[in-house]
């Protein structure tokens, strides 16, 4: 997911996000000690998604940088 579609999303919308993507990277770590994923490129993938959404929360919190959502 690229940063411009992770900004499009509200604050609550990326909060939701991140605990799916949290989810999502416990299991694919419970997999792989278990011997039963092979793909552990994804695993990079999800842990820098996540790193990402992480840090543009955290720059909306901050201020540096707003979320992109528009009023509906």
């Amino acid at each position: 997911m690229k940063v411009t579609e992770i900004r499009n999303f509200s604050r609550s919308e990326l909060i939701t996000k991140i605990a799916e993507k949290e989810e999502e990277l416990a299991n694919i770590r419970f997999q792989i000690s278990l011997h039963q994923f092979d793909n552990v490129i994804k695993l990079r993938l999800v842990r820098r998604e996540l790193a990402r959404m992480k840090t543009i929360l955290r720059e909306d919190t901050l201020g540096i940088k707003t979320l992109n959502v528009q009023a509906e």
